[in-house]
């Protein structure tokens, strides 16, 4: 298969930001601020950012938070569903390892999938608006043609 990169002479280095629109914006902020310990960048008002590690050339990557019920750039309310499928959050194997123990230790629900055709593991929790959370972490037993 052909890199459609080489064909645009561009390609994707990193994650930029991911942005959430929050049924229960209070809920949704603390969950990532004190459930998963994400560092807060900036709170506008119905809009947090959290700072989610070195971006490409500069780029802080970011998680924001828009509450679903404001629109984030005039405050003025909407109604707009989110069409989030899940959010994956990149980390070393140890540490999704401490993850899966604070979980257990704090009674929070979890899956672990193995994604062997890459070499994955995904550790999967749901947030309080439901949308699915990875914490995955690169290195483990990949198998060729999985």
């Amino acid at each position: 298969m052909k890199n459609p990169a080489t064909e645009r002479g561009f390609s994707i280095s990193g994650l930029g930001e991911i942005a959430i629109r929050c049924i229960d914006f209070d809920a949704m902020t603390a969950f990532y601020r004190d459930t998963l310990g994400l560092e807060l960048l900036a709170d506008r008002g119905g809009l947090i950012f959290f700072r989610l590690g070195n971006g490409v050339e500069g780029h802080t990557a970011v998680l924001a938070l828009f509450d679903a019920g404001r629109d984030p750039e005039r405050g003025e309310p909407q109604a707009r569903p989110s069409t989030l499928h899940h959010v994956a959050l990149s980390l070393s194997q140890a540490d999704q390892d401490m993850a899966c123990r604070w979980f257990d230790k704090t009674g929070i629900g979890y899956t672990v999938s193995q994604f062997p055709w890459i070499g994955w593991r995904g550790v999967f929790v749901t947030d309080p608006d439901g949308n699915t959370v990875e914490l995955v972490s690169a290195g483990w037993p990949r198998i060729k043609d999985a």
